[in-house]
């Protein structure tokens, strides 16, 4: 296959693996200025008042410690989406937690894997690398690097926060293993701002602004991604045909009837980006790196009595 053909393809199959009408449209068709891209922290209002806890909410939370990719696991497959197929996301992410994901993962290679999580949690957690946009990366010349446009040296997480959280309403249930998550969408450019609600982007230093927007923080402060995952349970798949509809947001605290709140997957990654410095993620290049592109994806490997000792946590109220 021609390289110039690539992009097209595998762009396709992004849309058929999504069953995405907007993959009709002309390419870039909804893209806008890079320019808009970026807002000043403190042009961004406060943040309203998170959801209230309710008599009965499940308030502990439970941390996995992952590490920041130190061992530098990355590669552009997405075996949540696109199962099977090398460099299917078109785009470089980031991996913590299990040391084997890749396109050609099962339930059962991961469950053998190592990882980089504390107490066990094989599970896999990935996300677009950020990247420096003006200058040239290690991998501009591979697969998901400056090859598709998506060229600039990589920035390595400071930190990553892997915490499972409660329901503002009541306890959590055990989330099964195996169970796939996605929070975000890759191609909602194309897609007009579809499942974008929850893409957030902050600052160290002012945690009450949260924008959709590439945040330019004050000196000193840390460019922070925030990606909560949905937790209501249809109480029977571990995956659906768009990878949604098995695990729902809940709505004003409560899940929606005839699902279940399972634990919260909460991930925070700070980054040291220098002011006015030019970086992005990596995207489909027919997204142009907009920051309302931001993804990330789960497979839930812990063992059982793990999840059970998470579960226990959070309905008890700790922090674990």
């Amino acid at each position: 296959m021609s390289l110039s053909l690539r992009p097209l393809v595998l762009f396709s199959v992004l849309c058929a693996a999504t069953a995405l009408a907007a993959c009709n449209r002309s390419h870039g068709e909804h893209a806008r200025s890079s320019d808009s891209y970026y807002v000043d922290i403190q042009q961004v209002p406060v943040q309203a008042q998170a959801t209230v806890t309710q008599l009965g909410a499940s308030t502990g939370t439970w941390q996995s410690h992952c590490g920041r990719n130190e061992n530098g696991h990355r590669n552009a497959d997405n075996v949540v989406v696109q199962p099977g197929l090398p460099g299917g996301a078109h785009h470089t992410h980031d991996y913590v937690g299990n040391l084997s994901t890749d396109a050609f993962s099962t339930d059962q290679s991961l469950a053998a894997a190592g990882t980089t999580c504390r107490a066990d949690d094989r599970s896999t957690y990935y996300w677009p690398v950020l990247r420096l946009t003006d200058e040239l990366g290690d991998d501009a010349h591979t697969a998901g690097g400056g090859v598709d446009g998506n060229h600039g040296r990589i920035v390595q997480p400071d930190s990553v926060l892997i915490q499972l959280r409660g329901n503002s309403m009541s306890n959590v249930v055990a989330a099964p293993r195996f169970l796939r998550a996605i929070t975000g969408n890759p191609v909602a450019v194309s897609q007009d701002g579809e499942h974008t609600e929850h893409v957030q982007w902050t600052c160290s230093g002012a945690r009450d602004r949260v924008t959709k927007q590439y945040p330019r923080c004050a000196e000193g402060q840390q460019v922070i991604r925030v990606f909560d995952f949905p937790s209501c349970w249809d109480g029977k798949a571990t995956d659906s045909t768009l990878h949604r509809s098995h695990l729902l947001f809940p709505t004003t605290g409560a899940c929606p009837i005839g699902t279940f709140p399972v634990p919260q997957l909460h991930i925070e990654i700070a980054y040291s980006i220098p002011p006015d410095v030019g970086y992005a993620i990596d995207s489909f290049p027919e997204e142009g790196r907009d920051p309302i592109t931001d993804h990330a994806m789960a497979i839930g490997v812990m063992p059982e009595p793990l999840m059970a000792q998470a579960v226990a946590c959070i309905n008890g109220g700790r922090h674990c």
